[in-house]
């Protein structure tokens, strides 16, 4: 695996990017839901403007992206997204430490975030990196499980 990567705030010119990149790594979970993921959805022409939208570049490559929302008290993680040619290579973790990052940088003590039950292995991944259950919630036939954890501290540079 490569270690030259480099994250950049997404622009308007690059939501389109951000909307197949999106949907290509959500597909997955359409058998297993039965629809499409709420992310697959989204309107990114009006996320870029608004939300905190990162692009992790291998190489030059478009490998992933991470979509945050600044909530005043927390930093929100709406949306980790690999491409399929970059998963398992440890990028998710690379996206979330940059989360870590950006809420100790606008002094937010908590990042929070969400995810569909049936996505077990998203649940037991973000229970490894730290993030805790607050609650789960029925919601269009199926159940949220909400997770935060607190702002971990900035390591010297």
């Amino acid at each position: 695996m490569t270690n030259d990567y480099t994250i950049r705030r997404a622009v308007p010119a690059d939501a389109d990017l951000v909307r197949d990149l999106t949907r290509a790594a959500y597909a997955k979970y359409v058998p297993l839901i039965g629809r499409e993921p709420l992310p697959m959805a989204a309107d990114y022409q009006r996320a870029v403007r608004e939300h905190l939208v990162d692009l992790l570049h291998v190489d030059g490559t478009l490998a992933g992206l991470i979509e945050m929302i600044d909530e005043g008290e927390q930093l929100l993680v709406e949306n980790v997204a690999i491409a399929d040619a970059f998963q398992g290579q440890g990028l998710g973790v690379h996206l979330l430490a940059h989360a870590d990052r950006t809420a100790a940088r606008l002094g937010r003590p908590r990042l929070r975030l969400y995810t569909n039950r049936l996505f077990g292995s998203n649940v037991d991944y973000y229970l490894r990196r730290g993030y805790a259950i607050d609650r789960e919630e029925a919601v269009n036939g199926g159940t949220v499980v909400h997770m935060s954890k607190p702002t971990p501290p900035v390591k010297p540079a």
